[in-house]
């Protein structure tokens, strides 16, 4: 039995603007970078031992037309002057044995801040989840984030967050993803 388990992951975002919806969902790959792979979206664990590294470190290690899998945040609008925003948040476990969790989370009306610190909560409060911390889901994300780091189960949480104001005329599309390498 084959079992795909990446070794690396890195994290990437991009925005692309067109009069076609789909021209600007690419063009937004484009400008994270990742346009010349099949993208195949999956769920929200970070495996245990996956590395965080660089983009083009990331990048050196795929293949154009490469089956590549990745968590994969997406928005995209052709209404004049809205603020879109995509964006994936990560939390590692303490514990290299353990797994991780990746959210993926978009927008309209949100900050690239606010969109940014709740992807990173979303992963945060999952991870929390499965090693039994205990924390009030109503509090700010300050607070929790004392309760992690205080638990020691958490060692870091991060994000990447794109956001746009979509142009007068056609679509704009923002993107965000954890990208896998294996």
């Amino acid at each position: 039995m084959n079992v795909y388990v990446p070794k690396a992951m890195f994290l990437t975002k991009g925005v692309g603007n067109h009069k076609e919806e789909l021209h600007s969902f690419e063009l937004a790959l484009r400008d994270a970078g990742i346009e010349k792979f099949n993208l195949v979206t999956v769920s929200s664990i970070l495996p245990p031992g996956c590395r965080v590294i660089s983009k083009a470190q990331g990048l050196k290690e795929l293949r154009p037309g490469g089956i590549t899998f990745c968590v994969l945040s997406r928005c995209s609008s052709n209404e004049a002057r809205r603020l879109l925003a995509a964006s994936v948040g990560c939390a590692i476990p303490a514990d290299k044995n353990a797994y991780g969790y990746i959210s993926e989370h978009h927008s309209f009306g949100q900050t690239e801040k606010q969109a940014g610190d709740y992807a990173e909560d979303l992963a945060a409060a999952m991870l929390a989840s499965t090693l039994g911390i205990d924390f009030n889901l109503d509090e700010s994300w300050d607070e929790k984030k004392e309760i992690f780091k205080i638990s020691g189960k958490i060692v870091s949480t991060r994000n990447i967050t794109q956001s746009s104001i979509v142009k007068q005329r056609g679509f704009s599309t923002v993107v965000a993803a954890a990208v896998f390498v294996f």
